[in-house]
């Protein structure tokens, strides 16, 4: 991939080509926004226009045809690249990226075109089950349709961040690769929320519980887990551990809920701790 992006940084018409072809094949819209990403990083917004444009054409036509996964996670992908660029914070560009992703949920960015009323008597239909555990749910005063419609725009916006967020990662190791080797692994390395990021974010988390705002709550928590993420990565980075420990910690990030508690807790402290710098610097 890194060959790709050598060859699409040669000018603007190659990254625009790469960037128009990867968006208009089915799952492949994500190298078409690391792309636009890419391109945005090293030479800005301005300059990088005719790349986004290309990026977004296709996006936003899987967006007519009722997916609007491709054109959400380049506009984000884009958006925290324009942040991270100017002021060189990861920590900001995924509070941006996630307050955009927040404001996406909430206006319903993400509701599926279907009749949501009649997908769930369809699910009543097929499983006895759940059909019963709706029942308990109007029982119990709960809007079946709302809590659908909240749950299938909160988890596509999740999907949508952090797949922005994989391409912005993707893109920034593409500009270190490029220009700058090893560079990438020591940002990445040190990668940790300031004081003031971290009261924004708890701000943030109780004004969506406070003010019904569910989209907060569902976004809110990733650039906490995104600082633990490199934490881990900057203790084995700095510690000379093999490689195996990131493969057994990423099993269970993805396999167990608990360790994602682990991961925003530890990074919450990190905060105040500064563990990576008690430990010295990498080996």
């Amino acid at each position: 991939m890194l060959a790709i992006a050598r060859w699409a940084m040669k000018g603007a018409p190659q990254a625009a080509l790469v960037a128009l072809l990867a968006s208009a094949i089915p799952w492949l819209f994500w190298f078409g926004s690391a792309i636009a990403a890419l391109v945005t990083l090293r030479r800005g917004m301005s300059s990088g226009l005719p790349v986004i444009a290309a990026a977004a054409i296709p996006a936003g036509w899987w967006w007519t045809q009722g997916d609007p996964i491709p054109l959400a996670t380049t506009l984000l992908a884009i958006l925290m690249a324009i942040v991270l660029r100017s002021r060189m914070r990861w920590g900001e560009a995924l509070i941006v990226g996630a307050l955009a992703g927040a404001v996406m949920i909430q206006l319903g960015v993400f509701l599926p075109r279907a009749d949501t009323a009649m997908l769930l008597e369809e699910l009543r239909q097929s499983s006895t089950e759940l059909s019963a555990f709706l029942d308990d749910l109007a029982a119990s005063g709960v809007d079946a349709k709302t809590l659908a419609e909240l749950l299938i725009s909160g988890v596509t916006g999740l999907v949508v961040m952090l797949a922005a967020v994989a391409c912005l990662v993707l893109a920034r190791s593409w500009q270190a690769g490029l220009y700058n080797p090893g560079g990438f692994r020591e940002e990445f390395h040190a990668l940790r929320l300031s004081i003031r990021e971290l009261v924004f974010l708890v701000v943030l988390l109780v004004a969506g519980a406070v003010l019904g705002l569910p989209g907060l709550g569902m976004l809110a928590w990733i650039p906490l887990l995104m600082a633990g993420i490199g934490l881990i990565h900057g203790v084995v980075g700095r510690k000379g551990m093999n490689g195996l420990w990131l493969v057994a910690f990423y099993v269970l990030l993805i396999t167990t809920w608990p360790m994602i508690l682990i991961v925003l807790v530890v990074a919450m402290i990190d905060t105040f701790a500064d563990f990576r710098r008690r430990l010295g610097h990498d080996n």
